[in-house]
C-alpha cells in the first residue's frame, strides 16, 4: 500500500494525538469536504457515504448551516437564561414522544445523555444495578465505560450483561430468550444485594451486530426490570432520528413506552448535541435532590441547530423516505446471498442494516478477517461502510437520510464486485 505524500505527512503528525485513537480503513482517508451522501478527500476523490451516523440529513445540509449561522451571529448562551429557541426546540422535541415523556434535558453528547439518565434512574429508584447487552456501547464517561463492554474493559461491579436478541443465532422466540436473560441478571444483582436501577438498551443493538426484532420482543425484558423496581432506558443515540423508518426506533414496538430516552449523534447533524426525554415525576424527584446545569448543553446555537434538524426530518417525512427506499435496500442486500457464500444473514430496517459474514454456515463461524477485507476494499472502491458485532464480522450500513435509489445501485455494484472477488468465491 502506497500512501500519498500528504496522507503520510498527516499520519506522521498524528502522533500528537496519542495512542488511544483509531483510524478507519487500511488506507486512511483524508476527508476534507462533504455534500449530501458524498465525501471528498484531499486529492478530490469522491466517496459514497453509506456509514456515517452523525450527518443524518446529509453532509453540509443548508438548513443546518443557516440555523447555525443565524443564531451564532446573534447570541450563544445557556439554559440559565430564558430564550425562545431553547424552549421551542424542547417543546417540538417532546411532542414527538408518547405520553408521559413530556420533559427534556440537554447535553453535549450521547455519552453525557446516558450518564445523566443513569443519574436520574439511580436517584429515582435508589438502586445502582444496571443491565446492558454483552457487546453494548453506551458512552465514554467513567460511568458509561463501565457499561460498555465493547470497549474491551469489562464492566463495573454493579453491571450485568445479557446476550442481545440475536435472531441469527437464537432459535425460537428471541423476545422470550432476551426477557429470561434479563430476569436472570436481575436475580443475580439481587443475590449480591444490589438493587436494580435500569435496563439500558440501544434500540438498534448496533454494537452487538444490529438486531431489530419482531413486535413485542422487548416486552418481557421491560416488564422484568420494572417488576424489580428499575427503569427502562431506551438509548436512541445511534438509532434515533428516522433511519429506522420511525423517528424513534422504539416506536416500532406498539405500546412500548420507555421511562427515559437518550439522544445524541444525529441530533445536530454534526453539531454536538445530546439529550434526555423523560417523565416529569422522575425529574421532580431528581430536581429535589440534585441540580443540573451543563454549560454548553442546550445552548442557543445548539437549540437552533437541533430544531432545524428535527423540523427538516418532520417536514420532509424523512422516516417515511427511509422506510420506502429502505425496502429497496433490504431486497438488494438480501440478493448478496446469491453472490457470495460469506453472506449468512441480512437484518435491519430502513437505512440501518447489518450483513453478517461467516466462513461456515453450519457452525456460523464469524468471518472477521474477511469482513475487514471487504470494508477496506469497498473504501478503495469509493464506498464507505463499517463493521459491528462482537466478532466485527457484520457489515454496518447506515447511510444518511438523503440516500436515494441510485445510491443503492452504486453501493450494490461495489458490494457485488468486492464480495465476488474475495478468495474462494
Amino acid at each position: 500500500m502506497t500512501l500519498s505524500a500528504n496522507t503520510q505527512t498527516l499520519l506522521n503528525r498524528r502522533a500528537v494525538l496519542g495512542a488511544a485513537y483509531r483510524l478507519f480503513y487500511a488506507e486512511p482517508l483524508n476527508l476534507v469536504r462533504g455534500q449530501g451522501v458524498e465525501l471528498f478527500d484531499g486529492d478530490g476523490r469522491r466517496y459514497l457515504d453509506a456509514y456515517n451516523n452523525v450527518p443524518v440529513l446529509g453532509h453540509a445540509h443548508p438548513a443546518v448551516i443557516e440555523a447555525f449561522t443565524r443564531q451564532a451571529s446573534q447570541i450563544n448562551t445557556h439554559t440559565r437564561y430564558l430564550h425562545d429557541t431553547i424552549l421551542s426546540y424542547a417543546e417540538t422535541l417532546v411532542a414527538t414522544f408518547p405520553a408521559p415523556l413530556r420533559q427534556a434535558m440537554f447535553t453535549c453528547s450521547g455519552s453525557e445523555a446516558n450518564d445523566l439518565a443513569l443519574r436520574i434512574a439511580m436517584t429515582a429508584t435508589g438502586g445502582s444495578g444496571v443491565i446492558v447487552t454483552s457487546n453494548a456501547y453506551h458512552g465514554v464517561t467513567a460511568l458509561l465505560a463501565g457499561m460498555s463492554p465493547s470497549l474491551g474493559l469489562g464492566v463495573a461491579p454493579a453491571v450485568r450483561t445479557v446476550p442481545p436478541p440475536d435472531s441469527y443465532r437464537t432459535s425460537g422466540d428471541v423476545g422470550a430468550a432476551f426477557g429470561q436473560a434479563v430476569a436472570e441478571a436481575i436475580a443475580d444483582l439481587q443475590r449480591e444485594g444490589i438493587q436494580p436501577a435500569a435496563l439500558l438498551v440501544d434500540t438498534t443493538f448496533a454494537s452487538d451486530g444490529i438486531f431489530v426484532g419482531p413486535q413485542g420482543y422487548l416486552d418481557q425484558a421491560v416488564a422484568a426490570i420494572r417488576a424489580a423496581g428499575g427503569l427502562f432506558i431506551a438509548d436512541e443515540v445511534q438509532g434515533g432520528f428516522g433511519r429506522s423508518g420511525q423517528l424513534w426506533t422504539f416506536l416500532r414496538q406498539p405500546g412500548l413506552v420507555p421511562d427515559m430516552v437518550t439522544l445524541g449523534k444525529p441530533m445536530g447533524n454534526g453539531h454536538p448535541i445530546g439529550g434526555v426525554v423523560t417523565r416529569p415525576d422522575l425529574l421532580d424527584v431528581f430536581g429535589q435532590r440534585s441540580r443540573y446545569f451543563n454549560t454548553f448543553g442546550g445552548n442557543t446555537v445548539s437549540a437552533a441547530v437541533g430544531l432545524a434538524v428535527l423540523s427538516t426530518i418532520q417536514q420532509q417525512d424523512l422516516p417515511g423516505h427511509a422506510a420506502l427506499v429502505g425496502a429497496e435496500l433490504a431486497a438488494a442486500l438480501n440478493s448478496l446471498k446469491d453472490v457470495s457464500p460469506l453472506v449468512a444473514d441480512v437484518r435491519g430496517v430502513g437505512f440501518y442494516y447489518g450483513v453478517e459474514l461467516v466462513t461456515d454456515h453450519q457452525q456460523k463461524t464469524p468471518a472477521t478477517a474477511e469482513a475487514k477485507a471487504v470494508v477496506d476494499a469497498l473504501a478503495q472502491a469509493g464506498v464507505l461502510v463499517g463493521v459491528c458485532g462482537a466478532a466485527s464480522n457484520v457489515l454496518k450500513i447506515r447511510p444518511p437520510l438523503a440516500f436515494q435509489s441510485e445510491h443503492i445501485d452504486e453501493l450494490m455494484q461495489a458490494l457485488r464486485g468486492v464480495l465476488s472477488g474475495m478468495p474462494g468465491q
